[in-house]
């Protein structure tokens, strides 16, 4: 962690020695910005104008940038071109276009783009975690090495399964432990998806006291809102700016809590590190670095252990927990929907036996109305950006090499050409005419391709029973004298439900 620690405290006592740097710097990135004119390509994507320094900025709203994007495909297509100061994007909206981009030219747009802001904390290079690693050898190494390390410690298997069914089961204590008085849901639940990755990463789950895994939840909470909107996109297109004192330095505080607190638990297990007894994700990360010592290309050191642990932690929680925080948003807007997800469980489960993941195939809608939460809430409306490998072409447009490629996934979930009811909660979108759940082609909440989301076999473990759990043993209720919630998302990384009250009467 030296390699953490001294830049981030030089940096610090170095801050008021640089301010006029940076804004020298700056005004040069300006002045070079109003020369430079922007290349063109035969077949670009066609995209808004661009004006000096800021490029196409300014035809985004950053607080909810699919909705511009979806209002931006209707003036220029499904595939237009678009530019954050003088860094040039293609932006692809509908089914068929991203189908074509993210499965059958997979590997052209696998690669990442740079991110000065997350360079700026030593995310880069072979120590770039996997979720921003450029596309090669170390990511490839570290992806597989991941899925092997979970499926070894349950992913997919029954051992999980149980593990998610008594963390379930403390769920619902916590929930009945409110006696249908009101209360707000959201932290309560990311505590038990959290738990979920915590038992396969550090080992064992945490009391939904502790006050270490409760600063850890909301430091990745704060992170997650610091990370969207106008300055980021600035800080990453200026990195100079970040040397500037101002607002935008708690954007890079916030990540550095994090690792701390992370290296203090690895520096937990190096303690009682045992090679042939590998309790966790990270011990066995351990025993990689060890194997791998010597080897100048390797991925496997203890910087990139600090970030690829917190990409499971951040992504084991937090796009579950948003999908289960709609579902019963869902549910308390439509008694109608919930009460036939209640008659199911009661017919197929009954009120005693725990549900399992077997249970699933029986249970076509109650599997529809979780789909159908995750098109709905259109929890991450746009994927991670993607970067052009090589010269590609998608359908008849030219993408060069290092173009930033942006998926609008919310444009697929909510496909007008493709939904019958695209912006209305509607579970009969995943049923055929005779009750039976039905798969559908354009739904991608965890994208697709290279970059598809490591845990989506554990998401949908989790959301199946953890929801099914919670519909056996509750009627979710609007409290009294309070107005009907909000459908309209908070966007910042995940799209979330403003937070909301709710009331869980025993069954």
């Amino acid at each position: 962690m030296e390699l953490l620690s001294v830049p981030w405290s030089l940096l610090s006592s170095c801050c008021n020695n640089v301010t006029l740097l940076g804004i020298f710097l700056t005004a040069f990135v300006l002045l070079f910005d109003f020369m430079k004119r922007r290349k063109t390509w035969t077949r670009y994507p066609p995209g808004p104008s661009s004006i000096p320094f800021l490029g196409s900025m300014l035809h985004v709203d950053f607080q909810q940038p699919h909705v511009s994007f979806t209002q931006l495909s209707k003036k220029f297509g499904n595939i237009f071109s678009f530019q954050i100061c003088w860094r040039n994007l293609v932006v692809l909206n509908g089914f068929e276009v991203i189908k074509e981009a993210l499965i059958n030219k997979s590997e052209d747009i696998a690669d990442r783009p740079r991110l000065p802001l997350y360079e700026h904390l030593g995310i880069c290079g072979k120590s770039a975690g996997m979720i921003l690693a450029r596309y090669g050898r170390a990511w490839k190494d570290l992806r597989k090495f991941s899925l092997s390390t979970l499926r070894n410690f349950g992913m997919g298997k029954k051992s999980l399964e149980e593990r998610i069914i008594e963390e379930a089961g403390f769920l619902s204590s916590a929930f009945e432990s409110e006696e249908s008085r009101p209360f707000d849901p959201h932290f309560i639940i990311n505590n038990a998806v959290s738990n979920v990755i915590c038992s396969i990463t550090f080992g064992d789950r945490f009391e939904y006291t502790d006050e270490k895994f409760q600063k850890l939840l909301h430091l990745f909470e704060e992170s997650m809102k610091l990370a969207t909107g106008f300055l980021p996109q600035m800080l990453n297109a200026v990195p100079s700016m970040m040397y500037l004192p101002g607002p935008h330095q708690k954007i890079l505080q916030i990540p550095k809590q994090i690792i701390r607190i992370l290296k203090e638990i690895v520096d937990e297990h190096k303690k009682i590190w045992d090679p042939a007894n590998k309790k966790d994700f990270i011990d066995a990360f351990l025993g990689e670095i060890e194997k791998t010592k010597g080897d100048q290309e390797t991925t496997f050191n203890e910087l990139n252990l600090l970030f690829t642990t917190s990409d499971l932690f951040s992504a084991g929680t937090e796009t579950t927990s948003t999908t289960l925080r709609w579902a019963l948003l869902f549910m308390l807007l439509h008694p109608d929907i919930q009460s036939k997800v209640h008659e199911e469980i009661d017919q197929m489960i009954g009120r005693e036996r725990k549900p399992v993941l077997g249970d699933q195939v029986n249970m076509p809608f109650t599997n529809a109305v979780i789909h159908e939460s995750q098109r709905c809430g259109d929890i991450v409306p746009i994927g991670l950006p993607h970067m052009a490998y090589r010269d590609t072409e998608i359908l008849g447009f030219f993408i060069p090499k290092g173009t930033v490629v942006v998926t609008n996934l919310s444009s697929v979930l909510k496909d007008e050409t493709y939904w019958e009811k695209p912006h209305q909660f509607y579970p009969e979108h995943f049923l055929n005419a005779e009750g039976q759940f039905v798969k559908r082609e354009a739904f991608l909440p965890f994208s697709a391709g290279r970059r598809v989301c490591l845990g989506e076999q554990l998401a949908r473990m989790e959301l199946f029973i953890f929801f099914t759990t919670l519909m056996q043993r509750f009627t979710f209720l609007i409290p009294e004298n309070q107005p009907k919630p909000q459908l309209d998302p908070c966007f910042a990384v995940t799209s979330s439900p403003h937070p909301y009250q709710i009331c869980a009467k025993l069954r």
